[in-house]
């Protein structure tokens, strides 16, 4: 897998202090604690749920496992790592990772990875290192957004995967010729969205563009982010209309019902349809190529995983947990239970992976460059203050693109100075 950023992107903790999470945090007394180890998961959904469940199972010592919802996780994080944080937790690869590492608010791993580092790509180690060359993270899995359908209707309709936007926008018109909504969408917990205009913005404007717009290095209301708007409206009349009143799995069940034709999301998507035909039934194609002297060969494909609180109770039984998370029993545990992403470690057991886990592997591995999604390669607080309801406030009104672009300029000024 061949994982690559030209940029460590930096940036400072948000001044905006959020709510605690309920239930969450196995206190901070130094480090020098015992007992069980806390661990706090963001794996919320039936499926995940059980398969970190089966994952802490395989582990010789007792973990105690605190799941939170996850989005309520997400937008929590700062005051969770703030307080009493479990000792290990959930969280995402890049600079998600690397924003808190250098706040001093995740502790260092160096020396697990001392003893794991060995069965994963160079790549993977990358995606764990912070600014300053130390470790933090303990890599889980990766998952590709792609445009999913079902192979039953696209066959019955005769449908063929496009290669253009011209031939995405043509198949589009004729899903609703035949009685489809083209595609699946909803945006109600604000970060689906994000996905959407990431592609946009890598196919126009290019993987280098994304990542200096992230780092707050381009400005939002330059004529290239209004491009990836306007574009966006071209599409929205094939959008699921009413997005904001849907959760991401609410729209999937439309494509599960054959209702929709396709829908741009993670391969995570597949925890919404039931294991068997209806699984087996699911294929996808990547977002189309818009531009040709860009082409299309970024990848989004975020890696989850694991790291430690700046000051675990049980610092030793911590990084015990992470050196068996760090193996590949550990991932094929997991991937027993939820087969809808391919492994980050090297030694994984990938002879039982479907036909949708190989495509993804082959899709990933070929890529040219790979983002993170934009909610993990920007900063936390302008991810969640700014864009989530600014790319709400486009849903609902994508016409008025200058006044939104330069809304949004001004509060990433605020944010990232200058």
């Amino acid at each position: 897998m061949a994982i690559r950023r030209r940029t460590l992107l930096k940036g400072a903790l948000g001044a905006g202090a959020l709510a605690g999470l309920a239930g969450c945090g196995g206190g901070d007394d130094g480090g020098g604690g015992g007992g069980a180890v806390t661990f706090g998961s963001n794996w919320s959904d039936e499926v995940p749920k059980n398969a970190i469940a089966a994952m802490m199972k395989g582990h010789d010592a007792e973990v105690s496992i605190n799941t939170v919802d996850h989005n309520s996780f997400q937008e929590n994080i700062n005051n969770y790592l703030q307080g009493g944080p479990d000792d290990v937790f959930g969280w995402f690869a890049g600079y998600r990772m690397q924003f808190f590492a250098e706040q001093g608010l995740v502790g260092d791993i160096s020396d697990v990875w001392s003893d794991i580092g060995s069965g994963f790509s160079e790549a993977m180690k990358q995606q764990a290192t912070g600014a300053d060359g130390k470790q933090y993270f303990v890599p889980l899995y990766y998952y590709p957004w792609a445009v999913f359908y079902r192979k039953s209707v696209w066959a019955e309709r005769g449908y063929t995967p496009p290669a253009t936007m011209d031939e995405f926008v043509a198949l589009s018109k004729q899903m609703q010729g035949d009685g489809l909504v083209p595609l699946s969408f909803g945006d109600s917990d604000g970060w689906p969205a994000m996905g959407t205009f990431d592609y946009l913005n890598l196919r126009i404007n290019g993987y280098d563009f994304h990542v200096e717009l992230m780092a707050g290095e381009r400005p939002w209301n330059s004529q290239e982010v209004k491009n990836v708007f306007d574009a966006w409206r071209e599409l929205l009349p094939y959008h699921q209309p009413d997005a904001l009143g849907r959760t991401w799995q609410e729209a999937a069940q439309t494509l599960l019902r054959k209702e929709s034709g396709m829908y741009l999301i993670g391969m995570f998507m597949g925890q919404q349809f039931p294991e068997g035909p209806e699984r087996d039934d699911l294929d996808f194609f990547p977002f189309p190529e818009i531009d040709p002297a860009v082409g299309a060969d970024a990848v989004e494909a975020p890696i989850d995983g694991f790291m430690m609180a700046a000051r675990p109770r049980n610092e030793e039984g911590a990084k015990d947990l992470l050196r068996y998370l760090g193996t590949a029993e550990a991932e094929d545990a997991y991937l027993a239970v939820d087969p809808n992403n391919v492994a980050a470690h090297d030694d994984a057991d990938t002879s039982g992976y479907s036909a949708l886990q190989k495509k993804s592997q082959e899709l990933v591995s070929g890529a040219k460059s790979i983002s993170q999604f934009l909610d993990r390669d920007t900063r936390p607080d302008f991810a969640s203050t700014v864009m989530i309801p600014s790319l709400q406030a486009f849903l609902r009104d994508p016409d008025d693109v200058d006044g939104l672009t330069k809304s949004i300029e001004e509060q990433k000024a605020s944010i990232f100075g200058g």
